[in-house]
């Protein structure tokens, strides 16, 4: 997998370490990433999916309600989250490769109360795999690199690699979440 780490401390660009990249490479780094996320959840139950973990510091300014924007996320929440992030970034890079400029958002998430078992969130992290593999199929050849988006100030300009791999690192920042979740999941549960 990428490390991302320079990116977030804003040592380097996306860009930058998108170059050299492949689309064969970014359908390695997404099967990475979707496979690391279901081994992360690979010993959940369904009560680890809605449980309600401790967290302080959540903060969700797009909420959907004003009420959800302090709410700790739940297991569903964290994945219906990171896959649309990624699912987003997936489809605007491939209209970029095309040589579309970016025309606004491109997202679809479904609401996290809808995610309430373990098989829903396999199935939600297999359907954005596909999903994402499938935006790499409508590619030309040769993708466009001249058609840049800074989607955020201070992101920089992001060619279609680089827009692609902003999801998997939006998808990256999530994992540690997964994991401290599920790990407050498990030591919750009350002995059989």
């Amino acid at each position: 997998m990428l490390d991302f780490q320079s990116v977030r401390e804003k040592k380097t660009k996306l860009v930058d370490l998108a170059k050299g990249l492949t689309k064969d490479d970014l359908r390695q780094l997404t099967n990475e990433m979707v496979d690391t996320e279901l081994k992360l959840i690979a010993g959940c139950t369904d009560a680890d999916v809605v449980f309600q973990p401790s967290d302080p510091g959540a903060k969700d300014d797009v909420a959907a309600t004003e009420a959800e924007k302090n709410i700790p996320w739940t297991l569903g929440h964290v994945i219906v989250h990171a896959t649309a992030s990624s699912e987003e970034s997936a489809f605007l890079a491939a209209e970029m490769a095309r040589g579309v400029a970016n025309h606004g958002r491109s997202r679809s998430e479904v609401h996290w109360t809808s995610l309430t078992t373990i098989a829903e969130c396999r199935a939600r992290l297999e359907e954005s795999r596909r999903m994402r593999l499938t935006t790499l199929e409508v590619w030309p050849d040769k993708p466009n690199l001249e058609v840049l988006h800074e989607p955020f100030p201070s992101a920089g300009q992001r060619n279609c690699f680089a827009q692609f791999i902003g999801g998997l690192s939006h998808d990256d920042s999530h994992v540690g979440q997964i994991a401290e979740v599920v790990r407050q999941a498990k030591a919750a549960r009350v002995p059989a």
